[in-house]
C-alpha cells in the first residue's frame, strides 16, 4: 500500500472555491481502482493551507490516476487556486520485525 499526502497553500480568498471543487470530486477520486481511502486535512494554524491524504493498492494504481481524464480536470483547475506550489509525498510502511 502507497500513502500519498499533498500539502496545498491556496490564496486564502481561494479556499471556499478549492472546498467545493474538492467536494464535486472526492467521491469520484475515491471510486478510482486502488483507492482505498481519501480525506481532507485542513493546517491548524493556517486555515488556507491543505492537505489530502490518501491510500492507494500501489504506485501504478496512483499513476493511472494521474494519468486519468479526472485528474486531468481536478489537477488543473486546483492549480490555479494556489498561493504557492504544492509539496506532494509518497510513502509506505515499514514493515514489524516483531522485535
Amino acid at each position: 500500500m502507497i500513502i500519498r499526502v499533498v500539502r496545498m497553500t491556496f490564496a486564502p480568498e481561494k479556499t471556499g472555491d478549492f472546498l467545493t471543487l474538492f467536494r464535486s470530486s472526492e467521491n469520484k477520486i475515491r471510486q478510482m481502482p486502488g483507492c482505498r481511502y481519501l480525506e481532507l486535512w485542513q493546517d491548524a494554524d493556517a486555515p488556507h493551507i491543505y492537505c489530502t491524504y490518501s491510500h492507494w493498492d500501489s504506485i501504478a494504481d496512483l499513476d493511472a490516476y494521474r494519468r486519468s481524464a479526472l485528474f486531468g480536470q481536478v489537477w488543473p483547475a486546483t492549480k490555479a487556486l494556489f498561493a504557492a506550489p504544492a509539496q506532494a509525498f509518497s510513502v509506505a510502511r515499514v514493515a514489524e520485525t516483531g522485535a
